[in-house]
């Protein structure tokens, strides 16, 4: 008896035609004339790739401020030789000829820095996670707003090369209607091992890491309100550090389904694959890490292509955060990563660490 395919509900191969690549715009926005002076209140380990975009950028940072003043004058030697560094940073606010502060300490060390400097005439990039409690975030776009500033996250996955492309390409409407949108990440933390700060973190993979991807999801489901979040953490029993290692969570959306699966103690083999799915066709991206991610896949109705891209995350991201606020205030205008704007990607964070912690969905 002949086998037909058709009877385990498998499809003719077809030919895959090529097509040009759809024209969408998703490098880093730049400001036209605006470059004011910016400073920078807290040198950790995170401000070294801030500093780095910011000197490629031609920004003009004239100030760090730090607790420990070594590490302040370590990084302004490196890359802002003229800046000045002071041990507190009230001295910074006093200044009026900064006009952008960027604020990257801890979120409970953050708070009353960004009050501060909201008060003080400035307009902020704060680091993200933005806040650790919703109303507070609501007190300071308000703050914000009365002051007649601006107050930015640095959601600097935004401007992952990759991300970017696929946001921006959702909006163009290129793949129709979004049916689904799964990421599927495998990566090597285990450097944390030892870190105070990391170690005592139970919800280090979907607080920590995962505000990147819940971010980007609010981006991709600006059109749509999350009816149900479902979320879960284990730690395995090899894992070299405390915090659980693996996490999942699943996002109900109206018309559309997001699930992201994290292994964050994979030693050997890592690959991070995000992928689209519409009414229209889908679009792909995969990669060895997060900044690897070099070549985006377009499969529409009348063909497919891969599309070279420009940049990494650690570069575009840093530079995104940072040039699209700097239009926004040249543009007179909410910037894209504004604060409030914001509270919906913390708002399906804190939903998601919520249902892990109780082990059951949460209703929006």
């Amino acid at each position: 008896m002949s086998i037909n395919e058709n009877d385990y509900g498998l499809s003719p191969e077809k030919e895959i035609s090529t097509i040009s690549a759809p024209l969408v715009q998703y490098l880093p926005p730049k400001p036209k004339d605006y470059n004011p002076k910016i400073a920078v209140i807290g040198t950790g380990g995170i401000s070294e790739y801030h500093l780095k975009a910011y000197q490629k950028c031609g920004f003009q940072v004239v100030a760090l401020a730090n607790r420990t003043e070594g590490k302040a004058k370590s990084l302004r030697d490196k890359y802002f030789p003229e800046a000045s560094v002071h041990k507190d940073f009230q001295e910074i606010l006093t200044v009026d000829e900064i006009e952008i502060i960027d604020v990257t300490p801890h979120p409970s060390d953050r708070l009353p820095i960004l009050y501060d400097c909201l008060n003080a005439g400035k307009h902020v990039l704060s680091q993200k996670p933005f806040v650790l409690d919703l109303e507070e975030g609501k007190k300071l776009a308000d703050l914000a707003d009365r002051n007649k500033r601006r107050i930015a996250v640095n959601q600097n996955g935004r401007w992952a090369p990759h991300f970017s492309y696929i946001r921006n390409a959702i909006e163009q409407g290129i793949i129709g209607e979004v049916t689904s949108i799964n990421f599927s990440l495998q990566w090597d933390q285990t450097w944390i091992k030892g870190i105070p700060s990391f170690e005592k973190m139970d919800n280090l993979i979907l607080f920590d890491f995962a505000i990147h991807w819940f971010d980007i999801t609010a981006c991709m489901m600006k059109t749509q309100n999350p009816e149900k979040i479902y979320a879960s953490r284990v730690r395995h029993s090899k894992q070299s550090y405390r915090p659980p290692a693996l996490a999942s969570v699943i996002i109900d959306y109206p018309k559309t389904q997001v699930s992201m699966s994290f292994n964050a103690h994979c030693t050997q083999g890592e690959e991070d694959t995000t992928t689209v799915v519409g009414t229209m066709g889908t679009l792909r991206s995969r990669g060895s890490g997060l900044n690897d991610q070099s070549i985006i896949e377009v499969h529409l109705r009348e063909g497919s292509v891969k599309i070279p891209l420009k940049g990494c995350w650690f570069e575009s991201g840093f530079q995104g955060a940072m040039s699209e606020l700097l239009c926004a205030i040249e543009e007179d205008r909410d910037p894209y990563h504004s604060a409030r704007n914001n509270l919906r990607s913390l708002e399906l964070c804190f939903a998601a660490n919520e249902s892990a912690e109780l082990g059951k969905p949460i209703n929006f």
